[in-house]
């Protein structure tokens, strides 16, 4: 019942039951049966965290962490950001060609809610001593925790993130097409060869420009600045580290919005966090955990 319910809706789930079992479970007790294990599995993880277990995914090897956000539709609030993050060894990722990465198995968390216990969850993952790499937009408050309790990793602002600003900055100041590419292409090249200081330049030196264009510059090179250590992304491949943070937009897809963005899911945000935690524990490849805690409560 769990197993299904988290992978359809639970009307599905119900119609799915009875074709397999050929008995009859309502979608409301399979719905009922989901909150209640997704919460067993909550308040374990926040009885380990308050007695300051952790969970190594690390070891000796290199590890990445990646963290970021995404939206789901909540009856109290609409929409509310859950966040998600996804753990992996370096030796799981492998390049399958220039435009595609395979990663083979990863250990995911997601809350939703306040930035601080979502982080707690995260420490539950990560060894301090640890060899790790942190790929990330450029939102203050992780880089500002990544800073704090792990001084020793690589701090790594997604790329992608870094061109986007770009482009965006690009948009609003040059009118001509031609000219906003071939500039844009420019910059992204000197991006991919540890040029930061040389794209900052270049921002610089375009003087003309609207109100907006003006404070689009200083919002860019304030980013920028704040984060142009972690935008060493020559350096970074060389040393054949990723650069983008498209598996952690993967996981949102993949942990998240396959089952709680569908048509018609509206989430109370208790009931949202159980079902986040269900798909967690299948997608981390952990879902002995789960029957571990009914063969306990049976």
């Amino acid at each position: 019942m769990c197993f299904l319910g988290q992978q359809m809706v639970f009307e599905e789930a119900e119609q799915t039951l009875a074709l397999l079992l050929g008995g009859k479970v309502s979608a409301k007790q399979i719905e009922r049966v989901c909150h209640y294990y997704g919460q067993q599995f909550e308040d374990d993880l926040q009885q380990s965290i308050d007695k300051g277990g952790a969970i190594s995914v690390v070891g000796n090897k290199c590890c990445y962490a990646m963290l970021d956000g995404g939206m789901i539709f909540t009856r109290e609030e609409k929409w509310k950001e859950m966040k998600v993050a996804r753990f992996f060894d370096r030796q799981d990722h492998v390049n399958v060609s220039r435009e595609r990465n395979y990663i083979g198995d990863s250990i995911y968390a997601a809350h939703l809610g306040d930035h601080r216990a979502f982080l707690k969850k995260v420490e539950h993952h990560l060894d301090k001593k640890g060899n790790v790499v942190f790929i990330a937009d450029g939102a203050r408050w992780i880089w500002k925790w990544v800073e704090a309790m792990y001084p020793e990793s690589t701090q790594i602002l997604d790329f992608y993130h870094a061109k986007q600003h770009l482009c965006q900055y690009a948009e609003i100041a040059m009118r001509e097409k031609k000219q906003r590419e071939k500039w844009l292409g420019e910059q992204t090249l000197l991006l991919l060869d540890d040029g930061i200081e040389s794209v900052m330049e270049n921002i610089m030196a375009i003087k003309r420009g609207s109100r907006k264009a003006r404070n689009e510059k200083e919002k860019i090179l304030q980013y920028y600045t704040e984060n142009k250590e972690r935008m060493k992304y020559k350096t970074y491949r060389e040393n054949s580290l990723m650069i983008g943070s498209g598996p952690i937009e993967a996981a949102h897809r993949n942990v998240i919005q396959q089952r709680m963005k569908l048509s018609g899911q509206r989430w109370t945000r208790k009931g949202a966090q159980q079902m986040a935690n269900l798909r967690v524990l299948n997608k981390s490849k952990q879902w002995a955990k789960l029957i571990d805690f009914i063969e306990m409560a049976a």
